[in-house]
């Protein structure tokens, strides 16, 4: 159980929805379809149902046809030119835009993994605990997303996050402070990464 009283006080949604598809012939991710809405739109979807206040998205490649075709609603956009350098570079961008608010920790949520529902996004959220909080969640037992970041390793994660890696490095780096959270029985983690990937959407 945690402590806070409402997470969703303290807690913003970071969907990382910046990169260019590059293995989907240049198609973002962010504007892929499902369920006849863009991928992004469904993402911050997924986090409103789950019980997410505010959210921060941060958009790249074609990014204002992002902003034109899907609904973000009031989300918080946050672009970032460098988008082609890969994850690293979204998530600090969004990390940065956090810290310019009163948030205390972000729930990072990937932009290409529709079979990551609210439930999965709702447990992660419940195990905030403040903002030296490290929580995952698991896949039979293996580290996966959604993620979420106390507002005290935003800094250590940014200087880590280069290239594709995201927060990789740095949750390995502080693997005994991680928090699993088990979301097999209610979520599949799979990526929209390549051509047969797409089968994935509906």
């Amino acid at each position: 159980m945690t402590d806070i009283e409402d997470p969703t006080t303290e807690v913003a949604g970071l969907v990382l929805a910046a990169g260019g598809g590059r293995r989907l012939g240049g198609r973002p991710k962010a504007l892929l379809e499902h369920r006849g809405r863009p991928l992004v739109e469904h993402a911050v979807g997924v986090l409103r149902a789950a019980g997410v206040g505010r959210i921060h998205v941060v958009l790249g490649a074609r990014a204002e046809e992002a902003r034109e075709r899907a609904d973000l609603g009031d989300c918080v956009l946050v672009d970032n030119p460098r988008w082609a350098e890969g994850m690293g570079s979204s998530l600090r961008a969004g990390l940065a835009a956090l810290a310019r608010t009163d948030a205390r920790a972000a729930l990072v949520f990937l932009v290409d993994q529709p079979g990551i529902g609210p439930e999965a996004v709702a447990r992660v959220l419940r195990a905030y605990d403040g903002e030296n909080a490290l929580v995952s969640a698991a896949y039979d037992g293996t580290r996966g997303h959604p993620v979420l970041f106390g507002a005290a390793h935003w800094a250590g994660i940014a200087a880590a996050a280069t290239g594709d890696r995201g927060a990789r490095a740095y949750l390995k780096a502080h693997g005994g402070a991680v928090r699993l959270v088990e979301c097999a029985d209610v979520a599949r983690p799979y990526d929209i990464d390549t051509e047969a990937d797409l089968s994935h959407l509906e």
